[in-house]
């Protein structure tokens, strides 16, 4: 059934408007149409903005007429009686969007573009506006006539304003029920895209007679009995009226949900979620590519000057651009009533579910892939790469409110960078992400790099080991609340496709629930065969994984292997096995309390000896560097080997007491680090001083424990000593 929200703001083109002589709908289009023909941006004041827009329209050159609140608020300015204007489409936008339709209708300018060929759409509208005449002249039945909405080839869609105002999900109620909102989310779930009717076209195998039924809503009664004059003068029963999908109008569909940020769940509350419903061009295309200024210049004069610029949306590969699971957006659209149907309406009664129309969606955090280096940007990091010592400062860049741990950051600026993904021609892939563990004593700022990482990265998920199982980690198998059917849904690893995965408590994981990353770490993707379903999904991702050892605290009278304990075949994916034992200095355990102090009483680092690199420039940097695909020359090769069969033979030597497994992959990792420090010096070849670096830092992975194995007298604690003796 339409919902009785939906007849009161909509039309029924069956029965005609519910009130055509008010004259408050005509005042509402003729305002419509003295703005769509007077507005001029100050840009282009010769020229009108959205006169130009429905020429495109008219040469088919473009579906939607996009409609902004900030060109509404500056004409409102100008003109006296627009004073409310922008009030009124804002509380009451879906109405204003029919009026503007009908604005545009009536202001459509005739093409100057002659189409090539004939689509389907133009034959069955010949045919139908034949019919229509023929009805009109010979029968009048009315019921035949084609509604507006048929004839349309464009939406209508608001666009928000620069004012206005950011909202989270939780602060939308009943009051704001037809308004036009703004908000900000998670995606936690994104449908696939479906054909919705929106007009209805019903055939009679009886006369042949045509009736059309706009559908406003979801669900729709459809005409039971034919309404032509010749079926009901007849003594015979009426013909029965068959669904003609050919000469009906679909749209596309989408349905995403899309949940409250965790920063704006109150203390002591659960995350709420709203369903949003995205329409026509707006599908599959919520994460909008980078603005492009695109100058069109009019056929229908020899004046070069008329021209207008026209923002495109552009992202390099269309099918990059699209939001996922995960992807934080901002929505604009009308929060509107849905009623239940069916079994639901008896239990539910007079409660009725929301959602959200969209009208405008943009992403906040876009990948790499879409970043566009402006040139000022772009010199200014050029700058940037002339420094002494540039690898240094885009490490020590990264959370510089944390203290030391030079080294790591070095080793996450390279994980942030990547090395570069090889496809061989006989379809192996050979993985360019670089997967580090940091394993060590508490209180060492594990948990701070991670969640700074998380900011860094374009897209980046960060989950617990205790509070994650296999499922949710690679994918589940749902109910699609739209049709019934059984789809998958992405876990943590999924969502960070093409970023981050950090996951915290590493150890505390179930070994059932750990194995399940294991071919995600290597062959980046996770093969699923649950409830009918055989696929293989995407989970391009690095893996930041952080870990306590097993006893708590790292035993150094212990074997690595026991401290560690973790299985070999899991250790061997990780490029990086970082230890980092807590150990008492004097000198670094006062430099230690007095930047903690001065970070408490401040709220900032204390003055360093470098300039830290600001979060949007070291994005920048990493974005640039990640363009850049290095190979490894083959001068370099005798000493790479050379370097690995050296690592093997001293873990061989040292037997049980070796801090790692040194194995094929490996090898791999030193040419992964590699050649992630070329990209950093924006180069396309990996030099000697590239290996030096990568060999260095697998080397300083274990030198806080190598430090503490030499101590020649080590301190005993009591129970310890007990022990021992």
């Amino acid at each position: 059934m339409v919902s009785s929200f939906d007849l009161h703001v909509g039309t029924n083109r069956l029965t005609g408007p519910s009130n055509s002589t008010s004259p408050q709908p005509d005042r509402g289009i003729e305002k419509c149409i003295l703005f769509l023909k007077s507005y001029r941006s100050e840009e282009e004041p010769r020229n009108s903005k959205y006169m130009f827009m429905l020429q495109h329209i008219s040469n088919r050159r473009r579906q939607t007429l996009d409609i902004s609140l900030t060109d509404l608020e500056e004409f409102c300015v100008k003109e006296e009686k627009f004073r409310d204007f922008v009030s009124d489409v804002q509380s009451n936008a879906r109405r204003y969007i029919s009026l503007f339709a009908e604005a545009a209708d009536d202001v459509m300018p005739e093409s100057t573009f002659a189409a090539s060929e004939e689509d389907s759409f133009d034959v069955l509208m010949r045919q139908r506006e034949q019919a229509e005449a023929l009805n009109t002249h010979q029968q009048g039945d009315t019921a035949q006539l084609l509604p507006d909405i048929l004839r349309r080839r464009f939406r209508v869609y608001f666009k928000p304003g620069v004012k206005c105002e950011m909202r989270s999900i939780r602060t939308i109620r009943a009051a704001d029920v037809g308004h036009l909102v703004t908000f900000k989310g998670i995606c936690t779930r994104v449908g696939d895209v479906k054909p919705l009717i929106e007009v209805a076209c019903f055939a009679c195998d009886g006369c042949g007679f045509e009736i059309y039924q706009e559908v406003l809503g979801e669900t729709f009664n459809p005409i039971g009995k034919c309404p032509s004059g010749f079926c009901t003068n007849r003594v015979v029963p009426n013909g029965q009226l068959f669904l003609e999908t050919r000469a009906s109008k679909f749209i596309k569909y989408q349905e995403v949900r899309v949940q409250e940020l965790s920063e704006d769940v109150p203390i002591g509350h659960i995350p709420r979620s709203l369903t949003v419903q995205v329409k026509g061009d707006l599908t599959r295309s919520l994460g909008q590519g980078r603005p492009l200024m695109l100058y069109v210049y009019c056929r229908s004069c020899d004046d070069c000057s008329c021209k207008y610029s026209v923002d495109v949306k552009y992202g390099g590969n269309l099918l990059d651009r699209f939001t996922g699971p995960g992807d934080i957006v901002n929505i604009t659209g009308i929060f509107l009533p849905k009623p239940f149907t069916g079994f639901k309406a008896m239990q539910a009664g007079l409660v009725a579910n929301t959602y959200i129309e969209a009208m405008a969606v943009t992403q906040c955090k876009t990948r790499y892939s879409d970043f566009s280096v402006s040139p000022d940007v772009l010199s200014k990091l050029q700058q940037l790469r002339h420094e002494p010592d540039i690898y240094g400062s885009l490490a020590q860049s990264i959370a510089p409110e944390i203290f030391g741990h030079t080294d790591i950051k070095k080793a996450l600026l390279l994980l942030l960078c990547g090395g570069v993904k090889r496809s061989l021609t006989d379809g192996i892939k050979i993985r360019g992400d670089i997967h580090i563990c940091l394993m060590g004593d508490p209180g060492v700022a594990k948990s701070q790099l991670l969640k700074h990482i998380v900011t860094v990265a374009p897209r980046g998920v960060y989950t617990t080991g205790r509070g994650s199982s296999g499922v949710g980690l690679t994918a589940s198998v749902q109910r699609d609340t739209v049709t019934g059917e059984m789809i998958l849904e992405g876990g943590a690893l999924v969502l960070a496709d093409n970023g981050i995965c950090c996951i915290d408590e590493f150890d505390k994981m179930d070994e059932s629930d750990r194995t399940a990353i294991h071919e995600v770490m290597e062959q980046q993707t996770v093969s699923i065969a649950k409830a009918g379903i055989t696929t293989t999904l995407n989970a391009r991702t690095a893996v930041l994984a952080a870990a306590n050892p097993a006893y708590g605290r790292y035993n150094v009278y212990a074997t690595p292997q026991e401290n560690i304990n973790l299985p070999a075949a899991l250790l061997s994916r990780f490029d990086l096995m970082w230890l980092i034992l807590d150990t008492a200095s004097s000198e670094a355990d006062i430099a230690l309390a007095h930047h903690v102090l001065h970070v408490h009483r401040e709220g900032k680092p204390p003055g360093l000896a470098y300039s830290p690199i600001i979060l949007e420039e070291l994005r920048a940097y990493i974005a640039h560097a990640r363009t850049f695909d290095p190979n490894v020359p083959i001068e370099l090769s005798n000493y790479i080997a050379s370097a690995y069969a050296e690592m093997r033979q001293v873990e061989i030597d040292a037997g049980e007491k070796a801090m790692g497994y040194t194995t094929a992959r490996t090898l791999l990792s030193i040419l992964r680090l590699s050649e992630a420090l070329a990209r950093l010096r924006w180069a396309d070849q990996v030099i000697e001083d590239d290996v030096n670096e990568a060999l260095r830092l697998m080397k300083m992975s274990k030198v806080s424990l190598e430090d503490t194995l030499h101590d020649a007298n080590p301190k005993l604690d009591p129970v310890t000593a007990v022990y021992m003796v």
